[in-house]
């Protein structure tokens, strides 16, 4: 029997250096929350935020819904956050369903509760309005007015959204970057994008932003697959790659695996961000803190000992 020989490597071999095992953990992290509907999503999301707290994230975020009840709770948990950790918390506000009036009410809460940072939306459009956003009538009709109507109320740090493969409802990229520019003009600080799954993608979007005359900080927002399901609905505009559909085929319903998974995935193009020069993440978290401390770990950042501990 004759057996075959291996074919000549295409590529060079790998050196014996692992692929994560020299990251400086030189990094800035943020990560964002949602606020609980009942008492064990509470408890989870408090477990969450100790667990990532020792990392020292530049800010956390918590989401926010148009509607008086999630409103309150995304205002309850940024003013807890406030109260009892020594985290950053950066509110979400948008334009839905909320006249001036009552935004500016609002944004004053948060200046008195001592929140200095708002995550300043357009918000996604109502349900009974078929997918199509109608500003309130006495409201802000865009995200680039609410940041204009925030920095007239308080000197709020803002950050606003950013969108790598473009804004589902923009007419066009270029339409999609022209509004990106009219927010960090009208006072934005940085943008947060929307997940994606191409470095590329986003590399191309940052020369796109630079030749508009847009400086101002364009972090990455990464998300880890919780479940591939979800992530094909959130995926309107992002490109998932092929070798993602493989990496997680048949894990939906395992959900051990799916999370070593994701991490590992989420920590590569991380890794490919870092290497072309990003050094600040965000990270969609869900509430859950594993996924995002694993790939915190593998970029090599290192919890902060509590004061008095010893190195």
């Amino acid at each position: 029997m004759t057996v075959p020989s291996h074919p000549a490597p295409s590529h060079p071999q790998p050196s014996d250096a692992p692929l994560f095992g020299t990251m400086a953990g030189d990094i800035a992290v943020s990560f964002e929350f949602f606020p609980p509907k009942s008492e064990k999503m509470e408890a989870q999301l408090w477990d969450a935020i100790t667990e990532l707290a020792p990392l020292s994230p530049d800010f956390v975020s918590v989401t926010y819904g148009a509607g008086g009840s999630t409103r309150e709770r995304t205002h309850a948990t940024v003013a807890r956050i406030r109260k009892e950790t020594p985290l950053v918390p950066a509110a979400h506000l948008t334009c839905v369903a909320a006249s001036k009036g009552e935004i500016a009410e609002i944004a004053d809460q948060y200046w008195e509760a001592g929140v200095r940072h708002i995550v300043a939306l357009r918000g996604d459009p109502q349900p009974q309005d078929n997918g199509v956003f109608r500003a309130h009538p006495d409201g802000y009709a865009s995200a680039a007015a609410l940041v204009e109507g925030l920095k007239a109320r308080h000197d709020f740090e803002v950050s606003v959204a950013a969108y790598p493969e473009v804004h589902p409802e923009a007419a066009s990229a270029q339409s999609d970057l022209d509004n990106l520019k009219r927010k960090i003009d009208a006072g934005a600080t940085r943008a947060i994008t929307q997940f994606f799954f191409s470095a590329d993608a986003y590399f191309r979007f940052l020369d796109k932003a630079l030749a508009a005359g847009i400086d101002a900080p364009i972090v990455p927002g990464i998300m880890p697959v919780t479940s591939f399901a979800a992530i094909r609905r959130m995926s309107g505009n992002t490109a998932i790659p092929a070798y993602l559909e493989s990496l997680f085929s048949d894990l939906d319903e395992r959900p051990g695996p799916r999370a070593l998974v994701a991490a590992v995935a989420a920590a590569d193009l991380c890794k490919r961000l870092y290497d072309g020069g990003v050094r600040n993440f965000h990270f969609y978290t869900l509430n859950k803190a594993d996924q995002t401390y694993a790939i915190c770990q593998l970029l090599g950042l290192r919890p902060h000992l509590p004061l008095g501990e010893p190195a």
